[in-house]
Formats: structure tokens, C-alpha cells, sequence
């Protein structure tokens, strides 16, 4: 039995939640992954998963077990990447997740650049706001906003977005222009963005002279996908707020509208964040530094 592939195996296990998903990941067979397990625990006489129909679980000795061979396994694929010069030439499979905004309008465009300082590196690029299980999902890294919840992982803030509120001209020719925020809870109609982890609709909040106002707004449609928030603006559906590098553009085309231009939005921190056990991959790294270059660099996103 090769003891490093078996321990590399557990840890994916581990990080995976199952063993059909760690088989995945590793690109083996699922008995292969499983008796690779079996014969570890054979070998160390110790239980270290629980397995149910849909879900594995670490037992109290697989945990201790996980977090010192975790170690181990950073180090030597710290030893290899050194010794195969990989920090200087970053090479091998990349899985990033990102907001479908920030993918569209500042990732993607940019793309070329990323492959011309890194030819080697093949990008998997997850588009979706839903939250991301890094471990679970087999992900790299992932680009953010808001509050973060999981305090395990590493976070690196790159950027700060700003929100600025608008609607369309046909909206504001039907309802008139808002001068003041409390109109959007008495007169108007606001499309609002809720949360995917819990399904509530996050308030608009403005800011002027020290007065800070949280605004529900009397929505009609309330949408968790940053896309379809502008569809549903631009469709005429409501006042909304949205993150100023995608609404500017849009404005300078006389597709949307600034509304309330002398009350502050909130600004989002906008992080790239990845798992602590992978912060030594030297592929991980170029993608962060970049990625950090990038979002300082752009002409609407505000500096750190």
C-alpha cells in the first residue's frame, strides 16, 4: 500500500463529505478510493469515518489524524513544488468561483492577460452568487462579497463595491423620481436581492449626514442572482440597488438612472478567498495575486 496516496485519499474524503465526491475530484474509481480507506484504518488499527448512505463523518481519531497529516502533506507538496520550480512557472488545474457580476464584467474580460502570464494554468471557472462549500465542492478559491462567514478560511480583501441606487427611465417617467429614501417604503416599488443562505431579502440602506436608514421597500419581486437584479431594474420592475462598476456603464448609456445621488450606499468588501490547507499551491497564489492587481486597477471599484 502506498501510505502517502492512502493518506491523500482520506484527506480528500474528508474535505469532500463522500466518497463518490473524493472519487471524483481524484479521478478514481469509487472502490478504489474506498478500500484505499479501509486499508489505512486496517493499518493504523483506528476508525477514522463514519459512513452513512449520504454522508461521511470524521470520528474524534480521524479528526486528530486529518489535522496532523494535513501538515504533512503541505509539506511535501511545498518540498515539490520547489524542487520542480513550479513557484516561478505555475502549471495544473485551477477550480475559482465567482460572483456572475464580477465574472462577467471584470473577470472575463481580463482573461487573456491571466493566460498570458500563466499559459500553463487551466482555469475552471464556477459563475453562480450561491455560496460555495470550498472543501465539499473540490474549489480553490473563490471571489466574494459581504460578510464572511466561515472564519477557517483564508480571506484576502481585494476590492470595495460600491452599491448606488437606480431605475429605468420608463420606471421613473410612470412613478416619478424618489427624493427621499422613506418614499421607496410609502410610494415606489423596489426590487430587492435576497440571500441565498437564508432567503431573506436584505434591506436598502442609505447614508447622509450621519442619518442611516434601512429601507425593505414596498417589493414586488425580489431575485438572489446579481444578473437578474439588473434584468429586472433595466425591465422597468422597480428601484434597486447595484454594485457601481455594472450600473455606471449603463447610465452612461441612458439605460438607467441614478437615483438619490445625495445619499450614501453601502459599500460591499469584496474578498478572494480560499481554504487554509491549499494557501501553499503555487497556482493558487499567481490566480490570487492577480486577481488583487486586477480589482486595484479598476477605474469603478474603490481603493482598499
Amino acid at each position: 500500500m502506498d501510505q502517502i496516496q492512502s493518506i491523500r485519499v482520506f484527506a480528500r474524503v474528508v474535505e469532500a463529505g463522500t466518497f463518490t465526491k473524493a472519487a471524483e475530484s481524484l479521478d478514481l474509481p469509487k472502490g478504489t478510493v474506498t478500500k484505499l480507506v479501509q486499508q489505512l484504518e486496517a493499518r493504523l488499527k483506528v476508525k477514522l469515518l463514519n459512513r452513512t448512505t449520504r454522508r461521511v463523518t470524521v470520528t474524534p481519531d480521524g479528526a486528530a489524524y486529518y489535522e496532523r497529516t494535513s501538515r504533512v502533506l503541505n509539506d511535501l507538496d511545498d518540498i515539490e513544488a520547489s524542487m520542480t520550480n513550479a513557484q516561478a512557472k505555475p502549471s495544473g488545474r485551477l477550480r475559482v468561483d465567482v460572483g456572475t457580476t464580477v465574472a462577467r464584467e471584470v473577470i472575463i474580460p481580463a482573461l487573456s492577460d491571466f493566460y498570458r502570464r500563466f499559459p500553463d494554468i487551466q482555469l475552471d471557472l464556477g459563475v453562480t452568487d450561491r455560496s460555495v462549500d470550498l472543501l465539499a465542492d473540490n474549489v480553490d478559491c473563490v471571489i466574494r462579497g459581504g460578510e464572511l462567514l466561515d472564519q477557517s478560511l483564508v480571506a484576502r480583501r481585494i476590492a470595495n463595491v460600491p452599491l448606488i441606487a437606480v431605475a429605468s427611465p420608463a420606471y421613473l417617467r410612470a412613478h416619478g423620481t424618489p427624493t427621499h429614501p422613506q418614499q421607496l417604503d410609502q410610494e415606489h416599488t423596489t426590487v430587492n436581492y435576497f440571500s441565498t443562505r437564508n432567503g431573506r431579502p436584505y434591506p436598502n440602506e442609505f447614508e447622509k449626514d450621519g442619518q442611516a436608514l434601512e429601507i425593505s421597500g414596498r417589493y414586488k419581486l425580489s431575485v438572489n442572482e446579481s444578473n437578474a437584479m439588473i434584468a429586472a431594474v433595466l425591465a422597468g420592475l422597480g428601484v434597486g440597488q447595484i454594485a457601481a462598476f455594472t450600473a455606471l456603464p449603463l447610465i452612461a448609456r441612458g439605460e438607467l438612472v441614478q437615483v438619490l445621488p445625495d445619499w450614501t450606499s453601502p459599500t460591499i468588501p469584496l474578498y478572494v478567498v480560499y481554504p487554509p490547507n491549499r494557501h501553499l499551491s503555487a497556482k493558487v497564489r499567481a490566480f490570487v495575486e492577480w486577481a488583487a492587481q486586477l480589482f486595484a486597477q479598476h477605474p469603478q471599484l474603490s481603493a482598499l
